[in-house]
């Protein structure tokens, strides 16, 4: 649920210790360690308490920032979350127009040699 990366990141940037952003939100330091490394989720109340003392929104901290618009297998318009990342990493796909190709036409077949190739 929650981007561990991104709330180190911002944690830090306000020059917070896992402690103090424990104390201040009502939690113990373990469990921010917890958040930051995705092991546990923060219940409803941790995370509206970390939005108002980090200054950050929801989305930012889950990962979500953009809503995408995608049609799904029965022909119907939906939206997608995606992260800036994940669309930063479909853009540098796209400067490989054989890569990017062989993703679009075969999802799996490129997933697995994307796998194989990191193992």
């Amino acid at each position: 649920m929650l981007n561990g990366g991104r709330l180190r990141e911002v944690r830090k940037g306000k020059g917070l210790t896992q402690t103090e952003l424990g104390d201040l939100i009502g939690v113990g330091k373990s469990a921010i360690c917890c958040y930051e490394k995705e092991t546990r989720n923060p219940t409803l109340e941790a995370v509206i308490e970390m939005i108002h003392v980090l200054g950050v929104s929801a989305d930012y901290l889950i990962g979500s920032d953009y809503l995408v618009k995608t049609v799904n297998k029965d022909n119907r318009e939906e939206f997608v979350q995606m992260t800036r990342e994940e669309i930063i990493f479909i853009q540098e796909l796209k400067k490989d127009k054989m890569v990017y190709d062989i993703l679009l036409q075969e999802p799996k077949r490129g997933a697995d040699l994307i796998k194989n190739w990191l193992n």
